[in-house]
Formats: C-alpha cells, structure tokens, sequence
C-alpha cells in the first residue's frame, strides 16, 4: 500500500538508488535512536567506571574508545535499512584497512597504544598543567589517537599519543607543593646580608608561603651589572603564581623603601678621539 505525504509517495524508490523515501528515513531514524542509546550506554559505563579506583584518563579512553566502536556497529546495523550489502561493506572496510596497513596503520596502532599505556601509568590527568615537545598547556582530553592541551591563553592543541609517549614529560601539577624561584637583582655595593634579611621577612610574611620546607636565599650570579639573588619560597601547586606575584611586589616596595637599590641593566661606552 502507498504512503502518500503532501502528494510524494515515501515508497515509491529514489533514482538511482533502489531505495525508497520511507527506506532514507527509517534509516535516519534508526541512525538517530541507536546514537542517543550509545550515549547513554557510555553515560552509563563511564558512571560505573567512576565507582571503581581506575585512574580518570583511563576511563576517560576506555569510554572513547566504546562510543567509536558503538558507532562502527550502528552503521553497519542501518546499513541494510538502505539496501547496502554489508558483506559487501566489511570487503571493502577489509580491502582499505589493507591498504593502511601499507601505509600507515602502524603509526595508527602505535598511537592507540601510546593511548593505552598513558591512561594506565598515568604520568598526568585532566586539568593538569604540562610541557611536552616543547607545548605548555592544561590536559583537556586523553583521545584514542592524540592528547588535547589548552594553552593559558586558550588555545586548543592536539598532539599525536606517541609524539607524547615518546618525549619528556614535564607535569607542573603532579606533586602537592612547588617551589617558586623569584630573581632580583641588586646592585653592587649592596649590604647583602640586609638584602637577604628583608627577602626572608618578607616570605615569612606572606601567609600562603609555607613553613616547610623552609623560604631560602641564594645569591646565583654575579652578572655585569647586578648581583642575583633567588628567592626561593615553597607553596601550594595551587597558589604558585599568587606567590609569585605578591612576593615580586612586594620585594621591590620593600627594597626600595630601604634603599636598596635594584639597578637596570648598564652599558659603558668610552668614546677615543683620532688625532
């Protein structure tokens, strides 16, 4: 019997496709059913992974890795729907994946492994801030293929897992406390033991600076114009660039209420006349 809306026959078949109209959206609806219950199941999985003691990132892979597989399964369970072999499709599906085993199915693999064991061993995880291969930024995501980092001033950069399993690793949030090197220079003729005497009071001071380990002083260098002193209090991940800025701030108002002076960077020139 015919289906008849707004005077179009849904079955009456498509040119060049031996489908009808009612075949193209039953298989939109199914497509559009069967991804709302994907994610619920993977609502769901990941709900269930989050009672267990599984690290984040792990669960955060193993719940993208589902959802693509779910996908995978989706269309080929609507394929049918639209008259399409899928015999026919997993040949196909078979003859590309040959085709990237020639070119490139190995750094694909290699990649979903490097997944794999970042999730496991879990060197960072969400929201921790990192250096690798030369880019800061905080962990967004821990994909099937690349790690996502935000930059400070948010951007969003995508790196390959095994450039990422492969380099050094610098993980900024991973221990509780930090220890924040702040560089003043004083000028020479300086009473040092003045110098250091404010800089220690002044970290002290400061409630966010911790006990322990101990704020010290250290003279680095003797440079062409000054010397530097680091200052070197410890402090909550958390606080660091709270720290770092009251304390620069402060340093500089104390010293100069002090008269000791923070000189900038000088150049001599001496000028021979020819005669």
């Amino acid at each position: 019997m015919a289906i008849e809306i707004f005077g179009i026959d849904l079955g009456a078949p498509l040119p060049y496709m031996g489908v009808s109209v009612f075949d193209v959206i039953l298989a939109i609806l199914a497509f559009i059913i069967g991804y709302v219950i994907i994610v619920v199941v993977v609502h769901f999985f990941k709900k269930s992974m989050d009672r267990t003691k599984l690290p984040k990132l792990l669960i955060e892979f193993l719940s993208r890795f589902l959802k693509i597989l779910l996908i995978v399964l989706l269309i080929l369970a609507v394929l049918p729907i639209l008259g399409i072999d899928v015999s026919s499709v997993v040949i196909g599906v078979s003859a590309v994946i040959g085709l990237i085993l020639g070119f490139g199915l190995q750094d694909t693999m290699t990649n979903i492994f490097a997944g794999f064991w970042l999730a496991m061993l879990k060197p960072f995880d969400i929201g921790d801030y990192v250096e690798v291969n030369g880019v800061g930024g905080s962990i967004h995501a821990l994909g099937v293929m690349s790690t996502s980092l935000l930059t400070p001033d948010n951007k969003y950069i995508m790196i390959p897992n095994k450039l990422v399993w492969g380099a050094t690793i610098t993980n900024y949030s991973k221990m509780p406390t930090r220890r924040v090197n702040i560089d003043v220079g004083v000028a020479y003729g300086t009473d040092l033991d003045k110098a250091i005497g404010i800089a220690m009071r002044v970290m002290h001071e400061n409630p966010l600076v911790l006990d322990d380990p101990a704020p010290s002083v250290a003279i680095s260098q003797l440079a062409d114009s000054s010397i530097a002193l680091q200052l070197r209090p410890w402090a909550k991940n958390g606080d660091y660039w709270t720290v770092y800025g009251e304390i620069t701030k402060k340093i500089y108002e104390e010293y100069a209420k002090e008269g000791i002076e923070i000189p900038y960077p000088q150049l001599d020139v001496h000028l021979k006349e020819k005669h």
